[in-house]
C-alpha cells in the first residue's frame, strides 16, 4: 500500500519515540497482527500516519493495563471487521476494565503495606 505524501508520516524508529516503543517492539507488533498493514513509501519503507500512531497508542495503554495480548489480538480482529462487532469489543473492554480495577485495588493495599513499614523505619531512625 502506497501513502499519500500530503500526510505528515513517520518512519520506524520516529513512530517508535512517538509512541514509547522500541522499533523491535513495534515490529513485533506488527508481526503478531495487532497492527494492520502499514502503508509504505515509493522505496518500500514504512511510514506511519496520525491514525497509525493513536492506535499503536492505544495498544500501548492496552499492554500497560496487563490486557493479555491475546486479548488485544482480539481486539484487534474485532475492530478490522468493522462496526457490527461493537458489542464485542465493548464487552472485552468491560471484562478488561474489571481486571484493572481489581489489580488497582491490589495495589492500595501494597501500598498500605509500604507505607506501613516506611513509617516504622522512620520512627526506628528518629528513635521513637
Amino acid at each position: 500500500m502506497d501513502i499519500s505524501t500530503r500526510e505528515r508520516v513517520l518512519s520506524v524508529g520516529e513512530a517508535a519515540a512517538r509512541v514509547g516503543l522500541t522499533t523491535y517492539t513495534l515490529r513485533w507488533y506488527e508481526q503478531e497482527g495487532l497492527v494492520a498493514p502499514v502503508g509504505r513509501d515509493s522505496a518500500g519503507r514504512r511510514r506511519y500516519t496520525e491514525a497509525d500512531l493513536n492506535w499503536l497508542m492505544l495498544l500501548t495503554r492496552l499492554r500497560r493495563t496487563g490486557m493479555p495480548v491475546r486479548d488485544m489480538r482480539r481486539y484487534a480482529e474485532l475492530a478490522r471487521q468493522g462496526d457490527r462487532t461493537r458489542a464485542a469489543r465493548r464487552a472485552l473492554f468491560e471484562a478488561h476494565r474489571v481486571r484493572v480495577l481489581t489489580r488497582m485495588a491490589e495495589l492500595e493495599e501494597d501500598l498500605k503495606v509500604l507505607n506501613y513499614k516506611i513509617e516504622i523505619y522512620r520512627c526506628a531512625e528518629e528513635g521513637r
